[in-house]
């Protein structure tokens, strides 16, 4: 089974850094190898939100996967269906996750998330696996009756 964290990391950090996802991945990564270090804490604290564990378990419950089956436990919860199976905890700061493949999340998991949230940031514990599970939403800065161009 591989493990995987996700983090819900706020609007302006995930404005700025979507596109630079590697540098997100190698903090969170010196962050889980080096916990106890007080300004990585701190920056982690202010560019990660916190997940509401009530809310975050009832909207899986009402949006996951209706072929599949669920089973909710205090902070825990199991997915499955056929032989895929997830497996996740959910943490104040994180949410982890097991699973055989990032198939079995694509299916089951991901789409009730990103129905809760779009910016959250998923690594992978023991492989070099990281991203976002949700693609930006292209905004623009100009309201719809500027034109950037002209016609002669």
């Amino acid at each position: 089974m591989q493990e995987y964290s996700i983090f819900w990391v706020i609007d302006e950090i995930a404005k700025h850094y979507f596109h630079k996802s590697h540098l997100l991945y190698l903090f969170y990564r010196d962050f889980q190898n080096d916990p106890d270090r007080e300004d990585l804490k701190r920056q982690k604290d202010y560019i990660t939100k916190r997940f509401p564990k009530e809310i975050l378990t009832s909207h899986i419950k009402n949006n996951y996967e209706k072929r599949s089956n669920l089973n909710i436990k205090d902070s825990e919860i199991e997915i499955y269906k056929d032989k895929q199976y997830i497996a996740l905890h959910i943490s104040e700061k994180h949410l982890k996750f097991r699973c055989k493949t990032l198939g079995d999340a694509e299916e089951l998991l991901f789409p009730a998330l990103r129905q809760f949230q779009l910016n959250l940031f998923i690594i992978g514990e023991n492989t070099s696996n990281y991203g976002w599970i949700s693609p930006i939403l292209a905004t623009s800065e100009y309201p719809d009756e500027q034109v950037l161009y002209s016609y002669l």
